[in-house]
Parts: C-alpha cells; structure tokens; sequence
C-alpha cells in the first residue's frame, strides 16, 4: 500500500496492562493522548488480569471516543489503526486487539501491530527536540529492564536486558516490604525526596556484561529490615524516609552502572530513557546530571509517554506505515513475545 506521506492519520490503541490508551497521530505529531486508569487494583495490592481486561472492555469505547474529539478528527479520516500486540496480559491486550481488528475491518483500513517495548524506545521521538541516531535508551518498567541501541526508529537492538525481575518490580517489591500501599514505586519516590541516600548500604548484584539483576537488592532489604526489626519494631516508621531513599539510590546506580558502560562500548553520545520508571524524579535528575557533566545529550520523555500510553504506539506505528508494514487480520496478540 502507498500513500502521500504529507497527511497520514493514525488511530492507535494501547491496552497491554491496567491503562486504556488511545492516541490521533497526524504525520508524526501526537494531536491527542487519552488514558484511562484502573484504580480498582490498589486494594489487591497489584494488578488482576482478569479485572484489567474487564475494564478495558468498559473503557476502550468512552477512551477512543474522547482521542477524536479532542483531536478534532472524525472515525472516517483514520488511515490505519495501530494497536499494541505484544507483550502484555493476554486478556487485556485481547481486548484492545479485537476492536482494532473490528474497526480496521468495519472501515476497510490497514492494521498495523506494535510491540509494546519498541514504542517506549519510540516515545523519545514525540518531542520536537529527538535524539539523534545512534542512540541509546534505558528502558524501565515494572515488567522489563533493557538497554537498547537504536540504529533507525525501526532497527532497535537490545544490548542489555534484566535476567530476573526488572526495576520496577525491584521498587514495588520493597515497597511492599516497607509496608507501602500498591503501586509502591511512585511511594518510594516522594519519600526519598526527604531522605539521606547513603543512609543504608543494600547488595549490588553484579551481573556480567550489560545485562541486570535486582531480586537480589529485594531480598538485601528485607534481611536487613527482619535484623533491624528484631531490636527495634518501629525501624522502619522511624527511619522510613531514608530507608526509600536508599532503596531508590541502590536501584538507580545499578541502572546508571550498566548504561554508563553501554556508553563506553559503543561510542553513543546521545542516550534516552523511556518506561514507567523513567518517571522517577531521582533517575531523571541522575541521567540528566550525568549528561551535563560528561557532555553526553540526554532526552527524558513528558511524564505521560513514560507510562503506557497510546501516544507511543502511535508514532511507532507512523514510522511503520512509512515502511508499508501492515498486519493480516488474523494476528493474535501475545503475553510474551521477542522484538
């Protein structure tokens, strides 16, 4: 299929986890970004696929709805509909894989599959100021950790990835220790604001290569937490804002270790970072400090392309449909699924 690159519109959808996302993309420009969150995950203290995909159901009409009419753009206008469709909770990335399926069917229009951690590589190129190719992007989220090498917006290389649990769990897990409500990682966060980072020392797991590891940090914290406890059950209310602190500290210098040495090997001087973690004031100050002091052009997403959104499924899809990469109608989405 071809088609005059000067006015493409895209509808994408994003339902991977526990966010119902749609997003209008005009060549290349975001026009809207609707997310809609489901709260109803806190009392059980993480996320219930089979609640998210429920919710999804009810959300994902009202959602696309909404990313028209705020992008001033009829149904009809669409030229292709993009849809995240790997990975994710299968009930979840079924839902929104479905109705992108009936719209592009109902409307004669061509699909286009997203992976879903492509596109928060790809949420760097949102903003006017993008980094440049070559470059490097620290990926981190509740589900992966990976340090990619972009080569193109469509050739992404993963040169390091976590062998275990990934940073955000590593956050969400010792909040959960610490006795924070879900998600603990944005908790963790707004304490360590007021505490002493060098309060604690916890276990850096050392992990050759670029690869990572972080189930060891959790288990630091909590054998140091049962011993303190054990001679004072108050340690951690007394001492919870640098207990946080140093948390965030140990997880963000495991991080920063691995993507300073990526630096090394390959030479690239520009460096991204992208996933929900990337909210993190901590990290972002981190790479942002770094980048001033080694001259090394750093690039942080707005706050709502680092969590799940429809906004990077767009652009990723954009630079698809610039490739003629289009999807049958009989793709199936996948819990697990490699670049």
């Amino acid at each position: 299929m071809q088609k005059d690159s000067t006015n493409i519109i895209l509808l994408a959808i994003e339902s991977s986890c526990d966010e119902t996302s749609a997003a209008i993309c005009q060549n290349g420009k975001i026009l809207s970004n609707i997310i809609a969150t489901q709260k109803i995950h806190e009392q059980y203290g993480g996320v219930v696929p089979e609640l998210a995909s429920r919710a999804h159901i009810q959300n994902i009409v009202p959602v696309v709805d909404t990313a028209l009419k705020k992008a001033n753009c009829a149904l009809n206008e669409v030229d292709a509909i993009a849809f995240t469709q790997a990975p994710g909770l299968i009930g979840s990335l079924l839902v929104g894989t479905q109705f992108a399926k009936s719209i592009a069917l109902a409307l004669e229009k061509p699909l286009i599959a997203v992976h879903h951690m492509q596109a928060h590589v790809l949420a760097n190129l949102i903003a006017d100021e993008r980094p440049e190719f070559p470059f490097l992007c620290l990926t981190v989220s509740g589900g992966h950790t990976q340090i990619v090498l972009a080569l193109s917006p469509l050739k992404l290389e993963v040169i390091g990835e976590t062998i275990d649990d990934a940073a955000g769990e590593a956050f969400d897990k010792t909040a959960k220790i610490l006795g924070l409500k879900y998600p603990g990682g944005p908790l963790i966060d707004k304490y360590a604001k007021d505490g002493n980072p060098l309060a604690f020392k916890f276990a850096e797991p050392q992990v050759p290569d670029l690869n990572f590891s972080f189930s060891g940090i959790k288990t630091s914290v909590l054998y140091f937490l049962q011993k303190q406890i054990m001679i004072n059950p108050n340690f951690i209310e007394e001492n919870l804002k640098d207990l946080c602190a140093s948390i965030q500290h140990t997880i963000i210098n495991v991080l920063m270790k691995k993507l300073k040495k990526a630096i090394q090997q390959t030479g690239v001087k520009h460096v991204c970072i992208a996933g929900g973690v990337s909210a993190n004031s901590g990290l972002r100050k981190t790479l942002t400090d770094f980048g001033l002091e080694n001259n090394i052009k750093t690039y942080i997403p707005d706050f709502q392309y680092c969590v799940d959104n429809a906004a990077m499924i767009a652009i990723t899809g954009y630079y698809k449909f610039l490739n003629n990469e289009f999807s049958s109608l009989d793709i199936s989405p996948s819990a697990r699924a490699n670049w």
